[in-house]
C-alpha cells in the first residue's frame, strides 16, 4: 500500500487496509496506483472502478472523457475492463443514471462512504473472478 507523504495507512469502505487499483493504467490522483485520500485532490478520486462502455459514455456525456488518449498528460485512455480511481460524485452521478461501474471494495477509499452508502456500493461490487467485461 502505498501512502500520501505524512499520513498513515489508509483503509477501504469494508474496514481494511488499501489495496491498489490498478498499475496498468497507473491510476489515483497521486499516480501511485492507489484510490488514496489526501492533500490536493478536490475531485475525491476515491471509487476503485472496472469501466464499461457504458460508464465511459456518461462520463464523456458530462465533459469527462475518459476513452481518448491524451499522450501530452500521459494518459493512455481507458478501455472497458480498465480499473481506474473514479471522482466520487461521478460515481454517485453515474449510480444515479443507472450507468454505474462495478466496483472493487477493497481498493476504494473509506471517504466514499461520506458521499455513498456502503449499500449502494455493495449493489456494484466486482464479484470474485468475475471477467473484464
Amino acid at each position: 500500500m502505498k501512502r500520501v507523504p505524512g499520513e498513515q495507512e489508509q483503509r477501504n469502505v469494508v474496514g481494511g487496509l488499501l489495496k491498489t487499483c490498478s498499475m496498468s493504467p497507473v491510476t489515483g490522483y497521486f499516480r501511485d496506483g492507489c484510490c488514496s485520500a489526501g492533500p490536493g485532490d478536490r475531485g475525491q478520486h476515491w471509487v476503485c472502478a472496472r469501466v464499461t462502455a457504458e460508464f465511459l459514455s456518461f462520463s464523456k456525456s458530462r465533459g469527462n472523457d475518459l476513452s481518448t488518449p491524451r499522450p501530452e498528460f500521459g494518459f493512455p485512455g481507458l478501455r472497458p475492463g480498465d480499473q481506474w480511481c473514479l471522482c466520487a460524485l461521478r460515481f454517485v452521478e453515474a449510480y444515479e443514471a443507472d450507468a454505474a461501474p462495478k466496483v472493487d471494495l477493497e481498493a476504494t477509499h473509506e471517504n466514499t462512504l461520506k458521499v455513498i452508502s456502503l449499500d449502494k456500493l455493495l449493489e456494484h461490487q466486482i464479484e470474485e473472478g468475475a471477467a473484464l467485461q
